[in-house]
């Protein structure tokens, strides 16, 4: 049997990324959702983030992770560019920087670093001239410095270090991508509400229903996790 045509997300980026297929993070959220919908094809969508050890301030010493601001813009602009240059069909969603915690990073600070140069107002500029780029490159942005802090606690909440996110942190990332997916006016529409189910048919081995009568196709169920928009 020959399942539905199916798209396949990439997440490109750093440690936000890779750490978001931890448990409870956004990328293993995006996994679950679209365990039954995405394949190993042509990227469809792919989700970009670069930029908090971007904006880490200089070290004296020249070395670091740091990059200024406008060397930032324009390797984004260059990654952009390729992206959109793979084919009419791929879609590129940008994540901003999130913010961070100063207070949490200085107590965690390691013994064997040097004192990491990391604020939530650095953060906040380079995700502003991220999403400025995406605005004039026509590219869908996710301002991620501004939805993480409209959450109240999100100082205790959001992080498991003050940098990376925790599973809370995670919602939120995974909320602001559903909503662009929902919105954009992409077709075929990348929602996972709007996607066909592989091998989603009625079966008369599903489980039966209360009354005896008939099965329930479990196929959609979602109770096993939040429902994403």
């Amino acid at each position: 049997m020959v399942g539905p045509s199916r798209p396949q997300f990439v997440l490109f980026g750093s440690s936000i990324v890779q750490l978001s297929f931890s448990n409870g993070g956004w990328g293993a959220n995006l996994a679950d959702i679209y365990a039954r919908k995405d394949a190993s094809v042509q990227p469809s969508l792919i989700i970009v983030y670069f930029g908090g050890n971007d904006s880490m301030g200089a070290h004296p010493s020249g070395l670091g992770p740091h990059v200024p601001l406008p060397e930032y813009v324009e390797n984004m602009r260059k990654i952009a560019t390729h992206l959109k240059e793979l084919s009419d069909t791929t879609r590129v969603i940008f994540l901003s920087s999130p913010p961070v915690n100063e207070a949490v990073i200085e107590e965690r600070k390691s013994p064997y670093l040097s004192n990491l140069l990391r604020t939530n107002e650095q953060c906040g500029k380079y995700s502003d001239a991220l999403i400025e780029l995406c605005r004039e490159m026509d590219l869908k942005v996710i301002d991620l410095w501004t939805a993480i802090q409209k959450r109240d606690d999100w100082l205790t909440s959001a992080f498991i270090d003050g940098i990376h996110l925790s599973a809370e942190g995670s919602d939120i990332v995974t909320d602001e991508i559903m909503k662009v997916l929902e919105e954009a006016d992409w077709k075929p529409s990348l929602h996972w509400k709007s996607m066909p189910t592989e091998f989603s048919e009625d079966s008369s081995y599903d489980l039966v229903s209360s009354d005896g009568k008939r099965t329930l196709n479990p196929s959609e169920w979602v109770f096993h996790r939040k429902t994403y928009l």
